[in-house]
């Protein structure tokens, strides 16, 4: 499996941070790649996005849900995935570090996927981290 990490600090306690990003369905309103996420019942999502000219659904289960120090999830359906967004307290407010590792089936999709996937998760990190920031 191939690992991106991202990390950014916003500027507000952990508690606040977690609550915000533990509500999975509100992601929608966080990227603009993501089109839609369906909840599923039991920590279990179905999402949709929009990435690398492709449509990609799958769905994830929430493994780990340790307010406020981390939450993660693993897919159980469509692209291989897991991830984890661990929050530090800092001086600044949280540092929120995320770990998402990946893995596609199709060379020919990997070899596209891989160019692009890593600039592309950096950006959508970010612009969720961002709109996180502006809703604290």
């Amino acid at each position: 499996m191939a690992t991106i990490e991202h990390r950014a600090i916003l500027e507000a306690p952990p508690e606040r941070v977690f609550a915000l990003l533990e509500r999975v369905e509100d992601f929608v309103d966080y990227s603009d790649l993501i089109e839609r996420i369906e909840p599923l019942g039991e920590g279990r999502y179905r999402w949709h996005v929009h990435a690398v000219r492709m449509d990609w659904t799958f769905e994830v289960e929430i493994t780990e849900r340790r307010a406020p120090e981390a939450l993660a999830w693993e897919s159980r359906s469509g692209v291989r995935n897991r991830g984890r967004y661990r929050l530090t307290p800092v001086p600044e407010g949280t540092e929120v570090a995320l770990t998402l590792e990946y893995e596609i089936q199709s060379r020919l999709v990997e070899k596209a996927v891989k160019r692009a996937v890593t600039p592309l998760v950096n950006r959508v990190s970010q612009q969720i981290l961002d709109r996180v920031a502006a809703r604290l």
